[in-house]
């Protein structure tokens, strides 16, 4: 999903790259990856184990991938002089705080995942502390791949209600837009303009998937009445989730980049795109069809 939108947003800026998926490039071959890097300038990392249940059970393959694999990107762009931009998640944090993560904030990952994804983090701290840059994003959704935003709409020609957890606090946040701010900030690195470190990737402003629900029915014309809510204790699932995930973006200031937009704006330039049509039989009054 982000990293089909980083190769668009590179293409319509005149920016040349080169994209490798998973049958392209294994990111745990060291060989691999050294020559896949060779000559690269800047290296996004979209590269991930995302399934958040999954791992519970399989921490190790999920290292593997989020940890061990990210190792071997940074030791290769350290060889190579590359710059790396490596995606990572608010799941390092413990998700317990009342007012918006840091950059510098504690980790604390709750559940298998999180910590995988901890290892790359600090992989990439290790190897690259001046070329290194982690941005954490949260609650992502977009057109190339399944995502919330995506699977409301879909339910809306299946169900005529649907219960929604409200006790979830994070920032809703577009993967174009995302995408977008990872290519500026590639950009910022190679000029010197662009300290390493930590960047929070998500969008301004908070709300629950609820409120995410509700507002995606409301600007698709549906009634965003058919979205009720509930709690997480509704939604047994093999990994806890952090309850709150609303991160801080003091640092985007250091690049001279300011935070990225609110997550209304997104979700309403997302939702004009195709992709993101109200499914025939979904009526807008109240019910489906």
């Amino acid at each position: 999903m982000l990293g089909q939108d980083v190769l668009a947003v590179l293409k319509d800026a005149g920016i040349a790259a080169t994209g490798l998926g998973r049958t392209d490039l294994d990111i745990t071959d060291p060989a691999a990856v050294r020559a896949a890097v060779e000559g690269a300038a800047v290296v996004v990392n979209c590269a991930a184990w995302t399934d958040v249940d999954g791992a519970e059970s399989a921490e190790e393959a999920a290292t593997a991938v989020n940890g061990t694999g990210v190792r071997v990107l940074a030791e290769a762009c350290a060889a190579a002089g590359a710059r790396l931009l490596h995606v990572s998640t608010d799941y390092v944090l413990p998700g317990d705080a009342e007012q918006p993560y840091a950059e510098d904030s504690a980790t604390g990952p709750v559940n298998a995942y999180g910590r995988s994804k901890l290892v790359g983090e600090q992989a990439v701290a290790e190897l690259l502390p001046q070329h290194g840059y982690v941005v954490r994003t949260a609650w992502l959704y977009g057109e190339h791949g399944p995502n919330f935003v995506a699977t409301m709409l879909k339910l809306a020609a299946q169900r005529d209600t649907l219960d929604v957890v409200d006790d979830q606090h994070g920032q809703p946040t577009w993967s174009y837009a995302l995408a977008g701010r990872l290519v500026e900030l590639g950009q910022a690195a190679l000029a010197g303009r662009a300290p390493g470190g930590v960047y929070h990737g998500t969008a301004s402003g908070r709300t629950t998937w609820f409120g995410l629900a509700r507002e995606t029915y409301r600007l698709s014309g549906l009634d965003p009445e058919r979205i009720r809510p509930t709690d997480s204790s509704a939604f047994v699932r093999p990994a806890v989730r952090p309850a709150f995930s609303v991160l801080a973006h003091d640092r985007w200031a250091g690049a001279g980049l300011p935070p990225l937009a609110d997550w209304r704006e997104q979700l309403a330039a997302a939702l004009a795109l195709p992709a993101f049509a109200a499914p025939e039989g979904a009526d807008r009054n109240g019910s489906s069809g």
